[in-house]
């Protein structure tokens, strides 16, 4: 904000944008049941000045586009026909009444950046560049508006510039196929909210989906599967649908797509899968894995062992060929070429990679695939590309010129900034868009996690553990879509619209202009620009926890002074239900229900949760081994009087990864107890195992344990119950043991790697 006032206002009206500035957060808060009286444009400008009156769009209204003869106009034009009945004629001179788009290099903006002016006479819109005359046609778009049968546009100052140069949206294709239409449909929207970057995943296990001509079975083979796994992932068995599914983008198709999305200003970033995530190409071409075969294209979802053979010299002819084919389709100064994921299970039997690992003198493994990918950017480099690969790249040592994707966390993009390499910052946690948005038991299937739209909105993309010279090397934020549970263009609307929106505004909006009640304001204002998507309205949901030591429960959901009313028997909420106004006390175990009312509507889903109460509730617990990941939850979690979901995803499972679990409860004074119980999860195609042994104990004095009972068979698929009724006795502490299976035995999924052991919920009666 402040480079941005130094620019651009004189300093006798700097205290005046700082005190609207002010004035608009709190107006959003005032008016998000109200209607939003600011500016309404998203993502949210760095200056915006509301000036008096209004100007009229009319028939004879002319629009004048100075040096950009090529520039897209196509959402302005539909929109303005949409609401009109017209569209506007071209002037080949500037326009004293009309609508004037002017390129003028001198200004001091960066590119993309422009100047919207709104007065009662006319429109301008300037910038440097025609990509900045795009955007703030975009921004004009979202000033229109209709009174009676005028179209007006509120007098307006606008002054704006992105925060980083890439923002983009990841889309896998190869799990799930999108028709071309779908993909400029969405193309449509992700350039209306000024994300500039389309990051294709074209190929993986599960399909290969552009056409190489050199290669006609990657389109034969490849790019089709036998069948396709119904439901989730983590089911056991698995299950098929016993229908063959595939297809792929024709060249011609792909170089449609192209120049759509750079017609409105996205650049488009190619991914060919390398050097895992092969599974398709060696069902066509098995001479390429280290074994030869058989392969299959893969029919669910997961890592494989079968990858690219690294001491074959045909492996890189062939890929090089592929790429000959694909760098002409796309003028993307970047190939992405994955790199994520690469088991090195076939490379350490393989003598082709063993024997390369020897004669190139390296270390191990990970060197192995350093080397390849290495290889692959000096090939790259002569053909005038540069390449992006997720942040497994690091592993073995990062190739020269690579830019990182850091997907598994922050850790990736913070040692590649050390670095000196540029960075894209686009961390599973806060970013796949594959991940629930809610956790009401409704939702459409999902991959797993849970990132509703506030916290893709306040995830911040610039670490705090850079300093500012390498901060520099963060060059953008990216989204993914990986559409594993997307099997079609509705269902993947859901999940991307709006939370890739809250992203649009992280990536171009000053930080200390963000206010999420302020986004939500603007993105209900807007609504009219997401009629024609399958847009999910969790951001409506209610949210709780436990509270004051687990004695009360706590509502929260995303709006201010929002109305909820909830019951305790288990009935619906209706407009007659107990108001929420303090955390709900109990005494006793229940269920409760909840519901999010606007002007006497219901908003969003019913929320509903069973409180659990029983001697450990709210009880201090101790930990041995603390958990880990995603599942580190404060030990407390475990006798807050809630259980963790079958999706485990709502924060209250602890997951330790190998390392056995203990945990001991105190009751805080002897007691006669008769029942203790824990739940753990069964869920192998996760990587989530049972434990081998759980043992309880209880002590009256914690030095002395008696062990009063212990399980070794968890059988149930999801989650397994672990209650034991025991012989009255008396004890203050009451001691859980279960020992972690340690290392996936083979012949299960990730044989090889870490168990999970996962519990919650230590019940005491």
């Amino acid at each position: 904000m402040k480079y941005l006032l130094n620019q651009f206002l004189p300093n006798q009206v700097k205290w005046i944008t700082l005190l609207f500035v002010l004035a608009v957060q709190f107006i959003a808060f005032e008016g998000l049941a109200q209607g939003y009286s600011g500016s309404g444009i998203t993502p949210k400008p760095a200056i915006e000045l509301k000036h008096s009156g209004n100007f009229a769009i009319q028939k004879s209204t002319r629009l004048f586009i100075s040096g950009s003869a090529n520039l897209s106009t196509a959402f302005f034009d539909q929109y303005l026909k949409d609401l009109s009945g017209f569209k506007l004629l071209r002037s080949n001179k500037v326009e004293f009444k009309g609508i004037n788009l002017i390129v003028d290099a001198r200004l001091k903006l960066k590119s993309e950046g422009y100047f919207l002016d709104v007065s009662q006479q006319n429109i301008t819109i300037k910038a440097t560049d025609e990509k900045g005359l795009f955007y703030g046609l975009q921004s004009l778009v979202q000033l229109i508006r209709k009174n009676d049968e005028e179209i007006m546009v509120p007098a307006y100052h606008i002054q704006d510039e992105p925060r980083f140069a890439y923002r983009g949206m990841h889309l896998d294709v190869a799990r799930h196929l999108f028709t071309v239409q779908s993909i400029k449909k969405w193309l449509d929207v992700l350039a209306f909210y000024k994300i500039n970057t389309f990051h294709w995943h074209l190929t993986d296990d599960q399909g290969w989906r552009i056409e190489i001509k050199k290669y006609p079975l990657l389109q034969s083979i490849s790019a089709y599967r036998n069948e396709t796994l119904i439901g989730h992932k983590r089911a056991n068995p698995h299950r098929f649908d016993g229908k063959r599914y595939g297809g792929y983008y024709t060249q011609e198709e792909v170089k449609d797509i192209v120049a759509y999305a750079g017609a409105r200003q996205i650049t488009t970033i190619p991914e060919i899968e390398m050097p895992g995530h092969a599974q398709a190409v060696l069902a066509a071409y098995p001479n390429l894995g280290c074994t030869g075969g058989p392969y299959q294209t893969a029919t669910y979802w997961g890592v494989f062992e079968d990858v690219f053979c690294a001491g074959n010299e045909e492996t890189f002819h062939f890929l090089e060929a592929v790429l000959d084919e694909v760098i002409p389709l796309f003028p993307s100064a970047y190939i992405h070429i994955g790199g994520d994921e690469c088991s090195k299970t076939r490379w350490r039997d393989c003598p082709k990679c063993q024997k390369r690992i020897k004669t190139a003198k390296l270390k191990d493994e990970h060197e192995l695939q350093s080397y390849f990918i290495a290889r692959m950017e000096r090939y790259l480099k002569t053909k005038g590309k540069k390449i992006i690969g997720w942040d497994e790249i690091l592993e073995g040592g990062l190739a020269p010129d690579a830019t990182v994707m850091s997907w598994r966390g922050l850790e990736g993009g913070i040692a590649a900034a050390k670095l000196k390499h540029d960075v894209i910052m686009t961390p599973e946690k806060f970013l796949y868009l594959d991940y629930y948005q809610s956790l009401n038991k409704t939702e459409q299937t999902a991959a797993g996690g849970y990132l509703p739209l506030n916290k893709v909105y306040d995830y911040e993309p610039m670490p705090t553990e850079l300093n500012a010279e390498e901060q520099q090397y963060i060059k953008g934020v990216q989204a993914n879509v990986w559409s594993e549970y997307l099997s079609d263009a509705s269902k993947a609307e859901y999940m991307i619209f709006p939370r890739v929106i809250a992203l649009a505004e992280t990536a171009w909006s000053l930080k200390e202009n963000k206010l999420y009640v302020d986004f939500l304001a603007r993105l209900l204002a807007n609504k009219r620009f997401l009629k024609h998507l399958n847009y999910s309205t969790a951001f409506y949901d209610i949210t709780g926890e436990s509270v004051n030591n687990a004695k009360a429960f706590s509502f929260s959901n995303d709006w201010p002074n929002a109305e909820i009313r909830y019951t305790l028997n288990g009935e619906k909420p209706g407009l007659n239900s107990v108001k929420y106004t303090s955390p709900v006390a109990f005494h006793k175990s229940a269920t409760l229900k909840a519901q999010h009312f606007m002007a006497g509507k219901p908003m969003g889903k019913m929320f509903e949760q069973v409180i659990i109460k029983s001697m450990a509730t709210g009880k201090k617990v101790t930990l041995t081994h603390d958990g880990q990941g995603n599942y580190n939850i404060d030990a407390q979690r475990l006798t807050n009087g809630i259980q963790g979901s079958y999706l485990y995803n709502n924060g209250e499972w602890l997951g330790l990864s190998g390392d056995d679990f203990e945990a001991l409860v105190d009751l805080g004074e002897e007691k006669t107890i008769h029942e203790v119980g824990i739940n753990t999860l069964n869920y192998q195609w996760q990587k989530m195992h049972p434990p081998k042994l759980l043992v309880v104990e209880i002590s009256t004095d914690q030095q002395i344990y008696k062990e009063v009972s212990k399980q070794t068979v968890f059988n149930m698929e999801g989650i397994n119950t672990a209650s034991f009724k025991i012989m009255p006795a008396n004890a203050r502490y009451v001691r859980i043991k279960a020992s972690n299976i340690g290392v996936i035995p083979n012949g299960y999924y990730g044989a090889g790697t870490k168990a999970w052991l996962m519990l919650d919920e230590i019940i005491v009666n």
